[in-house]
């Protein structure tokens, strides 16, 4: 029999949640979820688009591209720790309640980031800046692992069992949207200052803002209660005392398919969220401005057509949408980096962009829900949050790195396309052995 253990509670039971409460609930734990999550990527992301200009100021090198493989290897870093923050929050989720852990997650992002913006760099400390550098991208990625995986269980869990798709949608929205306001704000600060003043001190500012962008994240989250899955499985001590002992246990086969899945819909959507705007600048030689902009519109124009993506995964099922956003992808990942070789057209490039995301939304968005439909409510913020964060280890946080290494090391741009290809075939494998969920119930 399951060890049981009866939780901290704040709010009353579920079981007479009534469909009014039901559908404001939804829209208020999708705005929260999907709000707070692009908060969290926008901390994790402005490292990214930043990546250029940071490199030489704390990994000095006599070759530009020897900086920019160190600053993408610590982009990686981060993802190390991701699994640790998806163990202890998912932990903390599945035993003391959901709002609580995702409370939590964005309070550790935001004062992570902030303090990344006030390190000291190489021409001031030497080797400790890297250091210290290495330590805070660390954290943030331990509190990253803990966010979409409660997210995406949240958001579940509070929405009509037939509209999990689109409710769902707003956890990739939040997370992608998180990086298109990242290059905004980039783009912003670096129109506003000379090159000089951006590698003195420009580049601090984006970081700041995640400060007051966490406050405001905090302020929306402690407003909310905990979802009617967690009360009632507090109501009926079904809470257990290891959540990952049990998932491993019970759920082997489910974590490896959220595995799968997340090492396709992370390597193919990090090659667009980070190494593209590398790409374009070191590679190509556009400017900076240009890129952070039309990064910035290229993405919220295609996280426009995420709920659409949701409506078809709550219409034919999750796995047809799936198997049709990996079949794109092998379709399309050639051509498209073929074209960015071969254009000098910032509009051309923004094009390319916006295809690439939307396909990247097409992949996304029935993964969350169908994250969750393949755990019981016990495990469901420890099981997601586990199988998610080793495919983002294992292919989202190496892309930008590897599709690098592959272009230093080959010579050629068209490269990192045969990675995308690699991972999405990986992903249409995973997808054939998952059972279709989107008809059912949340497993209890």
């Amino acid at each position: 029999m399951t060890n049981v253990e009866q939780p901290i509670r704040t709010h009353g039971g579920a079981g007479g949640t009534s469909p009014q409460r039901s559908k404001t609930m939804a829209r208020r734990a999708a705005i929260a979820g999907g709000v707070g999550t692009l908060i969290e990527y926008y901390d994790f992301a402005v490292y990214g688009f930043l990546a250029v200009t940071i490199a030489p100021l704390f990994f000095p090198s006599e070759t530009s591209g020897a900086s920019i493989l160190a600053t993408l290897a610590v982009f990686g870093v981060a993802y190390v720790a991701r699994p640790l923050g998806g163990i202890f929050f998912g932990r903390l989720g599945d035993r003391r309640g959901r709002r609580s852990a995702l409370v939590i997650t964005v309070v550790c992002m935001g004062v992570a980031c902030g303090i990344l913006g006030l390190l000291p760099t190489h021409s001031s400390v030497g080797v400790i800046a890297p250091i210290l550098l290495v330590i805070v991208r660390l954290a943030q990625g331990f509190s990253a692992g803990g966010e979409v995986g409660g997210a995406a269980t949240y958001i579940a869990e509070s929405a009509p069992p037939n509209r999990r798709g689109f409710f769902g949608s707003f956890t990739p929205i939040g997370s992608t949207l998180g990086f298109a306001v990242a290059a905004s704000v980039v783009g912003i600060v670096a129109f506003l200052t000379t090159d000089e003043q951006m590698d003195a001190w420009g580049w601090r500012i984006p970081f700041l803002l995640a400060l007051p962008l966490a406050l405001i994240c905090l302020r929306v989250r402690l407003k909310l209660e905990d979802t009617p899955e967690f009360e009632e499985m507090a109501d009926k001590e079904e809470v257990t005392k290891s959540p990952l002992l049990d998932v491993i246990r019970k759920n082997p086969v489910s974590v490896l398919q959220v595995v799968g899945v997340a090492i396709a819909m992370n390597g193919s959507g990090y090659i667009g969220l980070t190494y593209f705007s590398v790409y374009l600048i070191n590679d190509l030689g556009f400017s900076k401005d240009a890129v952070y902009w039309t990064s910035a519109i290229s993405i919220a124009l295609a996280c426009a057509t995420f709920p659409l993506s949701g409506m078809l995964t709550d219409r034919f099922g999750r796995k047809p949408v799936l198997a049709g956003g990996y079949i794109a992808y092998l379709v399309l990942a050639v051509p498209a980096f073929m074209i960015l070789g071969a254009t000098a057209s910032v509009v051309v490039v923004g094009l390319v962009y916006f295809v690439y995301m939307v396909l990247n939304g097409v992949v996304q968005v029935p993964a969350f829900p169908l994250f969750t439909e393949l755990f019981p409510r016990t495990v469901r913020y420890t099981g997601v949050s586990l199988g998610f964060n080793i495919g983002t280890i294992a292919a989202g946080g190496t892309a930008p790195y590897v599709a690098a290494q592959l272009v230093e090391s080959t010579g050629s741009g068209m490269s990192p396309a045969y990675w995308v290809i690699g991972v999405c075939i990986i992903g249409l494998l995973t997808v054939l052995t998952i059972r279709e969920t989107g008809k059912t119930a949340l497993p209890t």
